[in-house]
C-alpha cells in the first residue's frame, strides 16, 4: 500500500470545518479526530478498491550491449491481464550508473491490453549493469491511496569500452597501406618477404633483378618485398592495484584498453595475429585464436566487465601466460604503470626473461601536470615538488627497462594510444616485426 499527494490536501481541507465548528461551541479537537478517522477510512478503502497489480506481466527488450557513454532504448512491455484497468505508475529498478531517468513513467492500461514504455539509458560505468524487478503502482478509485508490488523480472546490458582512440585508425591506416601494399620495398631485409614482380626503372638496386623471370619477359624484371606478416602481437594489461589510480577523468586501464584496442585493430590490417592477456594474479580476460572482423568485438566484449583489482601483480605468472599463448611472440606489449622503483622492483626483475624471446614495449599511463599559478602558495611549490620527484623516479624506472632490453613508452590517456600504433608502425618498416 501507498498513499498519493491527495491525502495530505483532504487532511488540510479538514482545517475548514475545525474554524468554523469551534466558533460554534464544538470542541476541535473532537472535529479533528473525526476528520481524521474520515480520511483513515476513505484512504483504506480506496487502497482496497485499487486493481491488484499482480495482473500485470512484464516483458523486456533490451539491447544486449552498448559502448560507454552511447544511448541505449530499453523497453518495458505491460500487459493488464485482469478485469479492471490499472491506473498508476511504474519504475524500472536500473543501477544508478545506468542512467535511467527519474522520473515514474504514468501507465493507463485497459482489461487485456498491452502498454509499451520505453527506458532511455545513458551508463556511466563500464561492465554488466542489471535490472532485477520492477515496480508497479496501482491507483484507487480516488487517487488517494494504492497497491505497490515488485514484480521480478531480470534484465541486463552489457557496456562496453568507447574505443575513442578511434579516431586515430584513419590515419595510421593510410601509413599502413603505402607500408605495406602501394609502395612495397625494393631491398629485401629482416622482417621482410616476397610481394610481386614489376619492371625495372633507372634508379632501382640491381641486387633485386629477378633473372628468371628477366629470362622469361621481354623486359628486366624486379622483385619487391614487403614487410612480413602473419606475426604474434601479445597484448598484456595489468588489473593490478595501479591500474586503479585516477588519471584524468578515469583510471588508467581505461587507457590502457584504448591503446590495446588501437593497436589490434592496426595489426589484424596489417594480417598479424593479435593476443590478449589482462592479469593480476590470475586471468581476468583473454582473447586469442580470433582474427579478422571478430577481434575488435571480442576484445571489447572481454574487457567489458573487468576492474581494478587492490594487489600486486605476480609478473612471473604472467609472464608464464605470455610464453603460454603463442610459442613465438613477435612483439608484447606491457600495458602497465611503472613509475615508482620500489613497486617496479618484481617487474624489472621479471622482464629480461621476456625481452631474450620478444620485442617488449611498456606503456604507461602518465597524468599531465597542471601548470603552476602565477603566484604559487606553500601547497603549490609542495605539489610541483612531488609532481617532479615522480618524473625522476619514472625516469629511474624508464632507464631499468631500457637495460632490460625493452623500450619505455609514457604518455597521458590522449597520446598514449597513437604513440604505440605509431611505434608499431615503426618496428615493422623497419623490418623488426
Amino acid at each position: 500500500m501507498y498513499v498519493t499527494g491527495r491525502l495530505p490536501l483532504l487532511v488540510a481541507i479538514g482545517a475548514v470545518p475545525v474554524v468554523l465548528l469551534s466558533g460554534a461551541g464544538i470542541d476541535p479537537a473532537l472535529v479533528a479526530w473525526g476528520w481524521g478517522a474520515v480520511c483513515t477510512v476513505l484512504t483504506l478503502a480506496d487502497a482496497v478498491a485499487a486493481p491488484d497489480p499482480r495482473m500485470l506481466t512484464v516483458e523486456r527488450r533490451i539491447p544486449r550491449r552498448v559502448l560507454l557513454g552511447q544511448r541505449a532504448d530499453a523497453e518495458l512491455r505491460l500487459r493488464n491481464t485482469g478485469s479492471r484497468t490499472v491506473r498508476g505508475r511504474v519504475r524500472d529498478a536500473w543501477q544508478p550508473t545506468a542512467g535511467a531517468p527519474r522520473d515514474h513513467p504514468v501507465i493507463d492500461i485497459p482489461p487485456g491490453e498491452g502498454r509499451t514504455i520505453a527506458v532511455p539509458l545513458l551508463p556511466r560505468r563500464r561492465g554488466e549493469l542489471t535490472s532485477r524487478f520492477v515496480i508497479a503502482r496501482s491507483d484507487g478509485p480516488l487517487r488517494l491511496a494504492g497497491r505497490q508490488l515488485r514484480i521480478d523480472s531480470a534484465g541486463a546490458i552489457r557496456v562496453l569500452p568507447p574505443f575513442t582512440a578511434r579516431r586515430h585508425l584513419a590515419s595510421r591506416l593510410a601509413r599502413l597501406r603505402e607500408l605495406d601494399g602501394n609502395t612495397s620495398v625494393q631491398v629485401r631485409g629482416q622482417g621482410t618477404e616476397f610481394d610481386s614482380l614489376r619492371e625495372y626503372v633507372r634508379g632501382d638496386d640491381v641486387r633485386s633483378i629477378d633473372w628468371r623471370a628477366t629470362a622469361r619477359a621481354s623486359t628486366t624484371m624486379l622483385r619487391t618485398w614487403r614487410p612480413e606478416r602473419d606475426r604474434h602481437v601479445v597484448i598484456v594489461i595489468d588489473t593490478g592495484r595501479t591500474a586503479a589510480a585516477r588519471v584524468g577523468d578515469g583510471v588508467r586501464m581505461d587507457a590502457a584498453m584504448e591503446a590495446a584496442l588501437l593497436l589490434a585493430a592496426l595489426a589484424t590490417r596489417a594480417g598479424d595475429h593479435t593476443h590478449l592477456l589482462m592479469f593480476d594474479r590470475v586471468v581476468r580476460a583473454r582473447v586469442t585464436r580470433v582474427d579478422g572482423p571478430g577481434l575488435l568485438p571480442a576484445l571489447v566484449d572481454a574487457m567489458a566487465a573487468v576492474e581494478p583489482q587492490l594487489i600486486d601483480t605476480d609478473w612471473d605468472a604472467a609472464f608464464a601466460h605470455v610464453r603460454g599463448l603463442t610459442s613465438r611472440p613477435s612483439l608484447v606489449v606491457l600495458l602497465t604503470a611503472q613509475d615508482a622503483a620500489e613497486a617496479a622492483r618484481g617487474f624489472l626483475g621479471s622482464l629480461p626473461g621476456l625481452t631474450r624471446r620478444a620485442h617488449v614495449l611498456v606503456g604507461t599511463v602518465t597524468d599531465e601536470s597542471p601548470a603552476p599559478p602565477e603566484r604559487p602558495d606553500a601547497a603549490d611549490v609542495y605539489r610541483a615538488a612531488a609532481a617532479e620527484r615522480a618524473d625522476r623516479d619514472a625516469a629511474a624506472v624508464a632507464a631499468a627497462i631500457a637495460r632490460a632490453g625493452a623500450e619505455a613508452i609514457a604518455a597521458d590517456p590522449e597520446h598514449l594510444p597513437p604513440r604505440i600504433a605509431d611505434r608499431y608502425l615503426a618496428l615493422k618498416a623497419a623490418g623488426r616485426l
